[in-house]
C-alpha cells in the first residue's frame, strides 16, 4: 500500500482491539486502477449501530491511528450488520461493498478557500472528501501530485502557489492562510491563433539541434515493445492507431526547415500514407526484428513520430512494438496514448469510430503559449527573467564535469551505448525511507537523491554534486492527459562541503530542489544557452548524472481478448554518463528500477557494483539518518581488505646491484642487440658499453669517484645517453642539465650541486659553469680513444647516489634531490614486469632532467631498444 508492505490480518488483530468492535475483516482494495487502499469491515459488538455508523468509524480510524504507523491505518471504515459469507461460510470477499473514502480529519472548511482547497485536494488524490487538517503527503501525495496539486490551485483559485509552500503548509487549512500573499495566476492554456509557421517548443528545438548536429540515430526513440497472447484484430489495431494519430496533432506532425528555422507542420491524416506493419515472422526470428523495429531511425523533416509493427508468430501469439520519437512524447504520454488506444481499439472492434471529446488544446497550442507565458527576456519583469537570473546565481560556480569512477577515459565522441542494470532495494530499507521522509517533510525522491549524492561524494565526485532531475513539465490542467514532449530537466545541486549528517543533507537537498521546482518553467535549453558550459560531443552539458523517481500512472494496454506484456528492452541508449530510475513499487514494497550506464565509459560489472553500493548507502542511512557523510562506508570487507591491504603490499625483493652492473648484465645476455638509436646512429648493446667505459676512465681520471656529482649538459643524442651511463660506471652520480633551459637556472644548478666535472658539447659549453670537459673537442676525443673499452669495476653500494633531479621549488627555487641506485633498481624491476614487458622498443620523449624520464630509460637495462626522439 503505497509502497509499503502492509499483513491486513496484523491491522485486523489490532483493530479487534477496539471497544464495541465484534467482528472485523481488513483489505486491500483496487477500485481505481495503480491505487491500492486499506479497507476495514467492521460489526459492532452489540449487533446494532445505535451509535450511528459514522461514530464508529471515527471511533475506529482514531483508535487504528493511535496505535499504528500512518500507512497501516485504513483509508475507510466501512460498519456493516454483518459480514458476507459465501455457502461454505467463508468470507466472500468480493461480496464486500465499497467504500466511501473519506479522510482522517472531521473539521469542515470554514471558507471558500478552504472549501475549494478541500475539493482540489480530494480531486487530486482521488479520496471522497478532505478535511481542513488533513495532510496532502500523509493522504498519498508526492511530488507529480504535488505539482498538479499546484496547477489545480492556479485554475480554481486564480493564483499561483509556490510548490515549497505546500510542502511547508501541506493542510488545507494552512495552505489557506498562504493564499492571502498570493500572486495572480499567468494566463491559462487555451487554443491558440495559430501563425502560418508553428514554432518548436524549446524542448523540441533542442532535440532537432542535437539530430543535426549528431546525425539520424535511435538515440531519443521511446520504444515500447508487448507480446499479445489471443485473437488480434489486425485492422481494428491499425485503424486505432490512426484514431489515436488524428486526436494527437503531435503525432502527426513533422518538421521541415522554412526560413532557415525548424517548425511544426500538421499533416491531416488522410495525407498520412501511415499503417500498421504486419510481419509473419519465426519465433527464432522474433527478437532480431523487435530489436530492429526499436531501432528504427526517422527523417523527422518528412516522417512522422511515430511508428508500429505487429509481429505475428502464430495466430493467437504477437509482438506489438511502437516507437514515438521523443520530440513528439514523453513517459507521462504513454499512459494517455495506451488509454486512447485500447478505447479506439474497442470501438473499432464494435464496428463504430471512438466516441471521445477532442482533447481541450493540441501540442502546437502548448509550443505557442509557452513562448507567450514565459515573456521576453528583455522584460526584466517577465517570468523567463526572473527564472533565468535565479538559475545563474544557483549554478554559478558548479563542476562542469563530475570526477566519477571511470574505467576508462572519456572518448572525444560518446556512441550512446549503454549497459542497462536493474535497482533492488528491499522493502524493509523501502519502508525506512518512507518513514524517514515522512518524518522530514521531504519525498522519497529527495531521500534518495541526497543519497545517490553521498555514494557519488564517497567515491571521488567531491562535495559540489549537480545532478538532473526530470520534471514532468504539465504545468497546466489541460496538459494532463495529451500526448506530447513536455519534459523538462532541472539542475538540482546538492552541497556535501563540511561533513553533514544525513539529515542534514535532506534539509538542503530539500531547499535546493523546491527552489528547483519553483523556477521550472525555464527550459533546460535555454538554461545551457545562458549559462554557456564549455560544449562537447563527449558529455551532457551542465550534468551528467540523472536521476529520476518513476511516479507516473501506469501505462495499460488493454485489448478486448488479448493478454499484453512487456518485452524487456535488448539494449539501451545513453544519454548521460549515468541515468538512474526508481519507482515505488505497490503492494509488494521495496523500490525497483534501473540503471543505464554509458559503456564508454563504464564496464557493465561497474555498474552492477554502483547499484550494490547505493542500496547499501540507502540502508545505512535510512538505519541512522544522524551518521555523518565522512561515516557512510561505500566499501564491503573484501574491497576494504583489497585497497587497504593487497593493493599496498608491495614488498619485493630488489636486487643488490649498482644500475651499471645492471646494465653490464644485459651487455653480457645480448650484446649484439641494438641498444640505442638516435640521430641515424644505431649502437648494439656491446658498443654502447664500450664507449661508455672509455668516457668512464676518463671521469675517473678527472677525479669521479663514488658520491662525486657529475654535470651532464648535452643535446638529445646518443652522446647524452652514452654519457649519463659512463657518470654511472665511474661511481658517480650525474646531474643532468638540459641545455634548453634558462641559462641563469643552469648556472644555479652547477654552483648549487659543486659538480666534480661537466661534460658538454662545443654547443653547450658557454651555457654552464664549473670545470667543463667538451666531449668533441679534439683534444678530449684522442683522450678517450687512448683509454680501454673494458669495465672498470668501480663499486658502488646500493644506497649510493645515482643521480641528482632538481625540481621547481616550493620557494621558487630549484632544490636538488638525491636519487639512490636502490630505488631506480627497484623501478626499473618493476617497469620491467608491469610496464614494458614483451616491448621491443620504447621512446624516449621526455628531457632526462626530468625524474619520469627513468620510465624510458629503463628499457635500455632490462633489453629493449631506446630510441631518442626530439
Amino acid at each position: 500500500v503505497r509502497g509499503f508492505r502492509v499483513e491486513p490480518g496484523e491491522v485486523g488483530s489490532v483493530l479487534a482491539g477496539c471497544p464495541g468492535v465484534g467482528q472485523v475483516v481488513v483489505v486491500a482494495r483496487e477500485d481505481v486502477p495503480g491505487d491500492v487502499r486499506l479497507v476495514a469491515y467492521v460489526v459492532p459488538a452489540d449487533g446494532g449501530t445505535a451509535s450511528g455508523e459514522a461514530h464508529m468509524a471515527e471511533v475506529v480510524r482514531r483508535f487504528a491511528g493511535e496505535r499504528l504507523p500512518e500507512y497501516m491505518v485504513p483509508s475507510a471504515v466501512v460498519v456493516l450488520d454483518e459480514l458476507p459469507v459465501s455457502v461454505n461460510g467463508k468470507l466472500d470477499r468480493k461480496a464486500l461493498p465499497a467504500p466511501a473514502y473519506t479522510a482522517s480529519s472531521g473539521r469542515r472548511p470554514g471558507t471558500r478557500e478552504e472549501e475549494v482547497l478541500c475539493e482540489a485536494f480530494a480531486e487530486v488524490l482521488r479520496l471522497e472528501s478532505v478535511g481542513v487538517d488533513d495532510d496532502f503527503f500523509q493522504l498519498g501525495g508526492h511530488s507529480l501530485l504535488a505539482v498538479r496539486m499546484v496547477s489545480r490551485i492556479r485554475a480554481v483559485l486564480g493564483v499561483e502557489v509556490p510548490l515549497k509552500d505546500l510542502f511547508e503548509a501541506p493542510t488545507v487549512a494552512r495552505l489557506a492562510s498562504r493564499l492571502a500573499g498570493a500572486e495572480v495566476a499567468r494566463k491559462g492554456l487555451a487554443r491558440m491563433e495559430r501563425p502560418e509557421r508553428v514554432p518548436l517548443s524549446y524542448s523540441q528545438q533542442r532535440l532537432w539541434f542535437i539530430g543535426q548536429l549528431e546525425g539520424p540515430s535511435a538515440t531519443y526513440n521511446i520504444p515500447v515493445s508487448l507480446s499479445l497472447s489471443g485473437d488480434v484484430d489486425v485492422a481494428a489495431l491499425g485503424a486505432a492507431f490512426l484514431d489515436v494519430i488524428g486526436r494527437h496533432e503531435v503525432l502527426r506532425t513533422i518538421f521541415p526547415v522554412a526560413g532557415g528555422e525548424p517548425c511544426q507542420r500538421i499533416l491531416p491524416v488522410t495525407e498520412l500514407g501511415w499503417e500498421l506493419s504486419v510481419n509473419d515472422v519465426t519465433a527464432a526470428e522474433l527478437p532480431n526484428v523487435v530489436a530492429e523495429a526499436a531501432a528504427h531511425v526517422f527523417d523527422l523533416s518528412s516522417e512522422v513520430p511515430i511508428r508500429a509493427w505487429l509481429f505475428s508468430v502464430t495466430e493467437s501469439e504477437h509482438a506489438l512494438v511502437v516507437v514515438v520519437h521523443h520530440i513528439a512524447g514523453d513517459g507521462a504520454s504513454m499512459g494517455p496514448l495506451a488509454a486512447d488506444l485500447s478505447a479506439a481499439y474497442r470501438a473499432r472492434c464494435a464496428g463504430t469510430a471512438p466516441a471521445w471529446q477532442p482533447p481541450p488544446v493540441q501540442y502546437a497550442d502548448y509550443a505557442l503559449w509557452q513562448r507567450e507565458s514565459l515573456g521576453d527576456e528583455q522584460d526584466p519583469e517577465s517570468v523567463i527573467s526572473g527564472q533565468v537570473a535565479y538559475w545563474r546565481d544557483a549554478l554559478a560556480g558548479a563542476p562542469e564535469e563530475l570526477e566519477l569512477p571511470f574505467d576508462r577515459p572519456r572518448p572525444a565522441v560518446a556512441s550512446r551505448r549503454g549497459h542497462m542494470v536493474p535497482i533492488e532495494v528491499p522493502a524493509e530499507v523501502h519502508l525506512r525511507l518512507a518513514e524517514l521522509a515522512r518524518h522530514e517533510g521531504v519525498t522519497t525522491y529527495m531521500v534518495v537523491q541526497a543519497a545517490l549524492a553521498v555514494l557519488l561524494s564517497r567515491l571521488g565526485a567531491g562535495t559540489d554534486i549537480p545532478m538532473g532531475a526530470a520534471n514532468a513539465g504539465r504545468n497546466d490542467e489541460a496538459l494532463n492527459d495529451l500526448v506530447g514532449f513536455f519534459i523538462n530537466t532541472l539542475v538540482v545541486r546538492t552541497d556535501l562541503s563540511g561533513d553533514p549528517t544525513f539529515r542534514e543533507l535532506l534539509a538542503r537537498v530539500r531547499e535546493s530542489s523546491l527552489a528547483a521546482f519553483d523556477h521550472q518553467d525555464v527550459p533546460f535549453e535555454r538554461l545551457v544557452e545562458e549559462l554557456a558550459p564549455a560544449r562537447s560531443m563527449a558529455r551532457h552539458p551542465l550534468f551528467q548524472v540523472m536521476f529520476k523517481v518513476q511516479n507516473n500512472a501506469e501505462a495499460v494496454l488493454d485489448l478486448r481478448g488479448v493478454r499484453a506484456e512487456g518485452i524487456s528492452p535488448g539494449t539501451s541508449a545513453a544519454k548521460f554518463d549515468l541515468d538512474f530510475t526508481v519507482v515505488e513499487v505497490p503492494g509488494s514494497g521495496g523500490l525497483r528500477g534501473s540503471l543505464v550506464a554509458a559503456a564508454d565509459l563504464f564496464d557493465r560489472r561497474s555498474a552492477e557494483v554502483l547499484v550494490a553500493r547505493l542500496a547499501g548507502v540507502l540502508d545505512v542511512v535510512t538505519a541512522e539518518p544522524s551518521t555523518r557523510l565522512s561515516g557512510v562506508a561505500v566499501l564491503d570487507d573484501v574491497e576494504r581488505q583489497r585497497v587497504l591491504v593487497a593493493w599496498n603490499d608491495t614488498a619485493a625483493e630488489v636486487r643488490a646491484e649498482s644500475l651499471a652492473e645492471l646494465f653490464e648484465a644485459q651487455v653480457a645476455r645480448s650484446p649484439e642487440a641494438v641498444a640505442l638509436v638516435a640521430d641515424g646512429v644505431c649502437l648494439t648493446y656491446a658498443q654502447v658499453e664500450e664507449r661508455a667505459n672509455r668516457l668512464a676512465r676518463l671521469l675517473v681520471v678527472r677525479g669521479v669517484g663514488a658520491e662525486s656529482v657529475v654535470g651532464v649538459c648535452l643535446e638529445r643524442g646518443a652522446d647524452l645517453i652514452v654519457a649519463l651511463l659512463a657518470v654511472l660506471k665511474a661511481g658517480g652520480a650525474y646531474v643532468a642539465l638540459d641545455p634548453a633551459y634558462p641559462g641563469e637556472r643552469l648556472r644555479w644548478m652547477v654552483a648549487d650541486a659543486a659538480p666534480v666535472v661537466v661534460l658538454a658539447s662545443t654547443r653547450t659549453a658557454d651555457v654552464v659553469g664549473g670545470a667543463v670537459v667538451v666531449l668533441d673537442a679534439p683534444a678530449v676525443v684522442a683522450e678517450l680513444a687512448g683509454h680501454a673499452g673494458e669495465a672498470l669495476g668501480v663499486q658502488v653500494g646500493g644506497g649510493n647516489a645515482a643521480y641528482v633531479v632538481y625540481t621547481s621549488g616550493s620557494t621558487g627555487w630549484p632544490k636538488g634531490v638525491v636519487v639512490s641506485h636502490r630505488g631506480v633498481v627497484s623501478l626499473c624491476g618493476w617497469l620491467g614486469v608491469h610496464v614494458l614487458a614483451g616491448m621491443g622498443r620504447v621512446a624516449l620523449t621526455t628531457s632526462v632532467s626530468f625524474d619520469a624520464s627513468w620510465n624510458q630509460l629503463a628499457g635500455l637495462f632490462i633489453g629493449c631498444e631506446l630510441h631518442v626522439v626530439d
